[in-house]
């Protein structure tokens, strides 16, 4: 696939980034390039080969799904400004 310059200054232009004039047509090459063996990879014979998500075997540990981290409902609220009905208070902020 060619991208020519007029594309690269549109890129540029939404990306909102400055190109020098000078880097307009070296770019166009760039991604041009890029492109290229982009669609080499779509080529490649994967017929038969799982999707993978990761490179390495992981499994996940187990482990008991129990609460370990509660009760401290006080403990929390002593470090709030300012609490009701157990909650954290705040200001109302739609007018």
């Amino acid at each position: 696939m060619s991208i020519g310059p007029e594309t690269v200054r549109k890129i540029a232009h939404l990306a909102r980034i400055q190109m020098p004039e000078e880097r307009v047509e070296p770019m166009a090459k760039e991604l041009s390039n890029i492109l290229d063996w982009v669609e080499q990879l779509g080529e490649v014979n994967t017929d038969g080969v799982e999707p993978l998500s990761t490179v390495i075997p992981n499994a996940l540990r187990w482990r008991e799904d129990a609460v370990t981290d509660g009760g401290v409902q006080d403990k929390v609220l002593s470090n709030a400004p300012k609490a009701m009905h157990g909650f954290f208070a705040v200001p109302k902020v739609i007018e």
